[in-house]
This record gives structure tokens, C-alpha cells and sequence, in this order.
């Protein structure tokens, strides 16, 4: 393992979060020579190339463990500064990868139970859950809500719970694209509300009900929120987190598809495994919420 200074390690970590040798410079006080320079030295030392030189600049595969190496060091110099009640030296935030779902069903929960005062602050980065490992393998975030059982590399997991979903529509959605029913050939002409292209809800769906694969019109909405708006205003059916469905359902203004099916989403809350207060204050926080909402 080469044996980087602190001082290096910070300049990696600035390069990376401002995208440019100037621009970390500017943030160092430095000169872009001598930021060019103390790159030049760990890569030297690692025996391999650790930046793109792109714009904005990007770690190699080599270089996205030093990346990781770089920001734990930054938060454990953070936690200890807390602990002796010194001021913290630059950004102290926790930056963890939430799917949308559980960002806007139970994961603000965790976040209110964080106690208010003299804690870092929490950086929410949104992504499918069954992508967000990626952002955790990189070094980009220090934890994440997933759908991966199997930990990445550095990192603890440990099982929250499930999402529980159910396909519905609005009534007159229902009376215009199943006029005789629910049946397999329906359901793959009606349109489907989707949140990305990453998103496999509606298709899993479809090949569990009816063994064939989606293959109606697709709308993408990028919010949960408006994603059940979408649903409830007929625009097409979709897969929703039980808890946003609930009280149309009781209400009648929303149908199942298939009355009585769930769909359940395993997830996992997976972390560094690093001897850090405020991340064990965040995951103490995300295991307690995630208790009471995911059955």
C-alpha cells in the first residue's frame, strides 16, 4: 500500500469535489503547479495513473479507492474535531445514496430523529436502488439505502426491511383500458407510469402476472409524487408504495390491478466500515425509522 500524506490525500479530495486543478487550488490556497505536483507524487507512489485529466476531472478505478480512502480520512478527522469540541475544518457532511421511494415514504424519519445540534450535516443523493451501490463502490457516498443484500467492499450491510408495492389505476382508467376486466392482453396495451428507465417495477410486474414481457406505451416520470398524481389523474397505471395508495384504495378512487398482489423490495442500509460517530448516529437513526415503516 503506498504511504500517502494527509496533505496529498486533501488535495485528491479537493480536485474531485471542484472538478479542476485551478479550482481546487483556489480552495487550498495553492498554486495549480503545486496541486499538479502533489498528484504527480501519488501517482508516483501508487505506481498508476489516479486522475482523468477531463473536464471536469474524474477518478480512475485505482483512483476511485483513493478517493474512498480520502474521504474517510476527512470524516474521522471530522469526528474526532467534534469530539474535542474543535471546530470542524472544512465540509462536514455525510453524503449517503436514498432511493425516491423511500426518500418520500419513511427516509425524512431518520433524519428528524437526528439530534439538532453540533452534528454534521446529511447530503441525500437520489438514485434507483438497485444502481446506488455503484455511488457507494466509488467513494461517492459513505452509505445507502439498496437493494443489495451482498456488501461492497469496505462496507457493512445490514437488512432494513421492504418496500411493499401495488399496481393500481384510477377507476376510469380502469373502465376505459379494461372494459372487461383485468386479462394479460389489456394489461400490455395500457400505458404504464414508469419513474426512469432504471426503474423495473411495471416490467417485473407484467412478467410475474401474465409470463410475458411489458410492452405498451411507457410514460417516465422522475418523482414519486408526481408519478401518483399521474395515477390518480388516469394517465396510466403503475406500481406505488403502499403507503401513497392506501387511502385511494380505501377511497375507491383508485383500483388493483390484481387484487391481493404485492410486490416487496428487500433493502439494505450498507456503510462504511469505519469507527465514525456521526455516521453510526445516522445509521443508528435509518435502522430505527426503517423499523417502524418497512414491514
Amino acid at each position: 500500500m503506498p504511504s500517502f500524506q494527509t496533505e496529498q490525500l486533501r488535495t485528491f479530495l479537493a480536485v474531485l469535489d471542484h472538478g479542476t486543478f485551478e479550482a481546487a487550488a483556489q480552495q487550498l490556497h495553492v498554486t495549480p503547479s503545486a496541486i499538479s505536483q502533489r498528484i504527480k507524487a501519488m501517482e508516483g507512489s501508487a505506481g498508476q495513473v489516479l486522475l482523468q485529466r477531463t473536464t471536469p476531472i474524474l477518478p480512475t478505478p485505482a483512483g476511485t479507492i483513493v478517493h474512498r480512502l480520502a474521504r474517510q480520512l476527512r470524516q474521522l478527522e471530522a469526528d474526532a474535531a467534534t469530539e474535542l469540541g474543535l471546530a470542524v475544518s472544512g465540509p462536514n457532511t455525510l453524503t449517503v445514496v436514498v432511493n425516491a421511494d423511500s426518500l418520500a415514504t419513511w427516509f425524512l424519519d431518520a433524519l428528524e430523529l437526528l439530534p439538532g445540534s453540533g452534528q454534521p450535516g446529511v447530503e441525500v443523493i437520489r438514485e434507483d436502488e438497485q444502481h446506488s451501490v455503484d455511488l457507494l463502490r466509488s467513494g461517492i457516498v459513505m452509505a445507502a439505502v439498496t437493494a443489495t443484500e451482498q456488501p461492497v467492499q469496505g462496507c457493512s450491510s445490514t437488512p432494513l426491511g421492504a418496500m411493499t408495492y401495488r399496481g393500481v389505476a384510477s377507476g376510469a382508467f380502469m373502465a376505459k383500458w379494461f372494459p372487461q376486466g383485468f386479462s394479460a392482453e389489456a394489461l400490455n396495451a395500457a400505458p404504464s407510469l414508469n419513474y426512469d428507465r432504471c426503474d423495473t417495477l411495471q416490467s417485473n410486474f407484467t412478467a410475474a402476472i401474465t409470463g410475458k414481457p411489458l410492452t405498451g406505451p411507457r410514460h417516465f416520470l422522475p418523482d414519486t409524487l408526481q408519478l401518483a398524481e399521474a395515477v390518480s389523474r388516469g394517465v396510466g397505471w403503475g406500481l406505488m408504495p403502499e403507503a401513497h395508495c392506501r387511502a385511494g384504495l380505501a377511497a375507491q378512487t383508485l383500483v388493483e390491478l390484481v387484487p391481493g398482489h404485492r410486490t416487496h423490495i428487500p433493502l439494505y442500509w450498507q456503510r462504511w466500515k469505519i469507527q465514525s460517530a456521526a455516521l453510526d448516529l445516522l445509521s443508528t437513526a435509518v435502522r430505527q425509522a426503517a423499523a417502524l415503516a418497512l414491514p
